[in-house]
């Protein structure tokens, strides 16, 4: 009988470090890349390591993936844009490492209300090959990918990508957030801690990666994706005339 009950405990201990799936990757983000229009899945969803999924597909009538690789890379400098992004959300922002033109190296920080509270984020583009494990971007594609962390404590505590594909009538933005993946970092190198190794347990998460915090981030995803939509075509092309002057 004592033999079972230790192999019960082992079993919990192992479930509450590594969740019910410990071997299976939970970051998906191939799952952006799907042909097909209007198919891909908003939702919320617990995944197997305890870790929220949050996706949202938002239709871009008139938008092309250009646009949005200019607006990320280009034109998003000041607080004022930020705004017109979101205009109840969006409080200010700021860039660290930024290099015209490039997003990757270089964090966008921000200070944005989702779900009614104030969030103060760091968010550190990287290469989508960290994510896809090759080259997405092209042509017809633009993909931005980050590290999510908090502002004021190094410590991140998300993955996101955005994935942009041209259509017959614009473009459609696939996101994907996954919350729950904790991580110290040092500048933009992330190292190993002991917050990390807790952070990453199938119990934390369940303790602390609530469902009401995943449905608020995907309803303000599907409403600043929205406002980008509308803004984009007519300031793209008034700002490609300033620029052809």
């Amino acid at each position: 009988m004592k033999y079972y009950v230790n192999v019960f405990l082992v079993l919990l201990i192992i479930i509450s470090i590594f969740g019910l799936q410990p071997f299976r990757q939970t970051i998906d983000a191939e799952k952006t890349l799907v042909e097909d229009t209007g198919v891909y899945v908003t939702e919320v969803r617990r995944l197997p390591d305890a870790t929220y999924l949050v996706a949202v597909r938002t239709p871009m009538p008139e938008v092309k993936a250009d646009m949005v690789r200019w607006w990320f890379s280009d034109f998003l400098q000041t607080t004022e844009h930020y705004n017109w992004w979101h205009p109840k959300d969006h409080v200010w922002m700021d860039w660290e490492n930024k290099k015209p033109g490039e997003n990757t190296g270089s964090s966008h920080l921000v200070h944005e209300y989702i779900g009614g509270e104030l969030s103060k984020l760091r968010i550190q583009f990287v290469n989508s090959a960290e994510f896809f494990g090759h080259e997405v971007n092209d042509e017809n594609t633009f993909v931005i990918c980050a590290k999510v962390g908090l502002l004021e404590e190094d410590i991140n505590v998300a993955k996101m990508c955005h994935v942009v594909r041209n259509t017959l009538n614009g473009a459609e933005m696939r996101t994907r957030f996954w919350l729950g993946h904790v991580a110290k970092r040092e500048g933009n190198k992330t190292i190993s801690s002991i917050q990390g190794f807790i952070g990453n347990t199938a119990l934390a998460r369940l303790l602390v990666v609530e469902k009401q915090s995943a449905e608020d981030l995907k309803r303000h995803a599907k409403e600043e994706m929205k406002y980008l939509a509308d803004l984009l075509p007519q300031l793209y092309e008034s700002e490609k005339e300033v620029r052809s002057q």
